[in-house]
């Protein structure tokens, strides 16, 4: 059969791994680039998943709905249980904030907060802190319990980060972090953008440089993987929830892809885990805004909408054991702006902490 009596959607699909050919071809057509192009388009489509929820009821609540706490924020990232139910949450103007639910109440408890981003509280109740760019330290930050902060680390190999943006801390006390940069016009000194390793005596480690731009991570609660966001600001990287193994000196490998968001698709930012493994992500915008529920194996099990953009999140601590806290940006208000705040949202499971 001849090329131009050839079904083109056939052709396409016979074609997608055939480069060569399709190039062969298209020289008689004078078509090649526009072939080229629809054939990678057709690929990246089958490649992204659509998320498809199998256990909402038993996730959510039904009726359940966000509830806004606070909404004063310029841009609310990082939440983390702390010390009495508190929940610290990182306000990307300049500040750590704390809202206590005890009394309700959302106050400013780090004033210059180096730009915090993702948080951590330690075993100890030490706030350990991502500090990003565009003005910031750069750095991974400790704030002792009696408020005094210095820098667990700010560089790998003499190299000054390029914008930590956020962490997770192991059984062993070691701490994972992403090293992204989004924002921020500092020369970058590391040429890449990877996932670090702080170990116990200060010393700094490449775990993996097998993503683009790693944003959320996690660590498995049996300790044998790390989950990432690895979610590029261009639309036609990747936006994908990845799981490495940890190997015995601690470092990455065996990298799964768990999910795809897919091209032009707002991927996933921060993530928390529950009580039984399951992975609670922010991810999305508009009516595909809000945290995307996968098993620890990357099934699909449950959707919440949330108002605005959302950008992490952490369970609460005590009689909020099943309360999920949000950090996202909120509703558009009368008077037009869009302010980012705190949310929470009661569940049907416990979330996983490493302070109680």
């Amino acid at each position: 059969m001849s090329p131009r009596r050839r079904n083109p959607a056939g052709f396409f699909v016979w074609h997608m791994n055939a480069v060569d050919e399709a190039q062969l071809l298209c020289r008689h057509w004078r078509m090649r680039s526009t072939i080229i192009l629809l054939a990678s388009a057709v690929a990246i489509f089958s490649y992204a998943a659509e998320f498809k929820p199998t256990a909402q009821n038993r996730i959510v609540p039904k009726g359940a709905t966000t509830e806004m706490i606070w909404a004063e924020g310029k841009f609310t990232e990082g939440p983390t249980l702390g010390p009495d139910n508190v929940i610290y949450f990182s306000d990307i103007g300049n500040r750590t904030m704390c809202f206590n639910p005890a009394t309700g109440k959302t106050t400013v408890h780090r004033a210059a907060s180096g730009k915090s981003n993702g948080l951590m509280m330690d075993r100890k109740g030490n706030l350990i802190a991502c500090e990003g760019a565009n003005g910031g330290n750069r750095r991974i930050s400790l704030t002792s319990t009696i408020g005094k902060t210095r820098a667990l680390a700010d560089r790998w190999n003499g190299k000054k980060f390029n914008s930590p943006n956020d962490l997770a801390i192991d059984s062993k006390g070691r701490v994972y972090f992403t090293d992204p940069r989004y924002a921020g016009n500092e020369p970058r000194e590391i040429d890449f953008e990877g996932v670090f390793l702080i170990e116990r005596d200060g010393a700094v480690k490449l775990a993996t440089k097998d993503v683009q731009k790693p944003n959320g991570i996690l660590v498995s609660l049996d300790g044998k993987h790390v989950y990432v966001a690895d979610n590029n600001n261009d639309p036609e990287g990747n936006h994908q929830l990845v799981r490495f193994t940890v190997d015995k000196d601690g470092t990455l490998g065996g990298k799964k892809v768990l999910f795809d968001f897919g091209s032009d698709r707002r991927g996933i930012d921060g993530m928390t885990l529950d009580g039984k493994g399951n992975i609670y992500a922010t991810a999305g915008r508009g009516s595909r805004a809000g945290i995307y529920v996968f098993s620890s194996a990357g099934e699909n099990l449950a959707f919440i909408h949330t108002p605005g953009l959302p950008t992490n999140c952490v369970f609460g601590g005590g009689k909020e054991k099943s309360t999920l806290y949000i950090t996202a940006q909120a509703a558009p208000q009368p008077n037009g702006s869009k302010p980012w705040g705190l949310f929470r949202i009661p569940l049907k499971i416990a979330g996983h902490h490493i302070y109680e």
